[in-house]
């Protein structure tokens, strides 16, 4: 198991500089459609393949159900439809990335991503990772925590705190309950 220990990955920081560098240097990146996307893998706790998920009912769009994780159950969010998008549609490289987030009140919560496709473990440095855009980007440019390069290719490095943010889940839950 890896520790969440990331230090304000997702937190915005005024100074360009200082934000590049309290981000990790290595990250997992994966595919939404034909966009990369990257998360630090301190984060990352495993990737397994896509399993059937339990419904769960009432749920907002991007919680797409929940998993049986050697007895602990975990929910799982479609990634795309957290953004705003169609939900992904399943295939035979579709995985379910499980994060760990910190979280203020109940210490540890483990989370799912269901994304695309899953690429490779990367290391970004800091010189190569600009801050993120403040416009133009197709999802909330409160998610993304910098733009790196990496092979050639720009991808987006995702806040994941915030994009898998508890309170927001509930009260998107909470809203389609209404």
């Amino acid at each position: 198991m890896i520790p969440a220990t990331e230090p304000s990955a997702g937190r915005a920081l005024a100074n360009p500089a200082a934000a590049a560098a309290a981000l990790p240097s290595q990250f997992l990146t994966f595919m939404l459609g034909e966009e990369q996307f990257a998360v630090g893998i301190l984060h990352i706790k495993e990737i397994i393949e896509y399993c059937s998920l339990a419904t769960v009912p009432m749920m907002p769009p991007c919680v797409r159900g929940v998993i049986n994780l050697r007895g602990a159950v975990v929910p799982v969010l479609d990634l795309s439809a957290r953004f705003g998008r169609a939900s992904s549609p399943i295939s035979k490289r579709s995985c379910i990335v499980i994060v760990e987030l910190l979280d203020g009140e109940q210490g540890r919560q483990v989370l799912g991503m269901l994304v695309d496709a899953v690429n490779a473990v990367v290391d970004i440095g800091g010189a190569d990772i600009e801050p993120p855009p403040a416009f133009g980007t197709r999802i909330r440019p409160d998610f993304i925590a910098g733009i790196g390069k990496a092979g050639g290719r720009f991808v987006s490095l995702l806040a994941i705190d915030r994009v898998l943010s508890g309170e927001e889940i509930v009260a998107l839950a909470r809203a389609a309950q209404h």
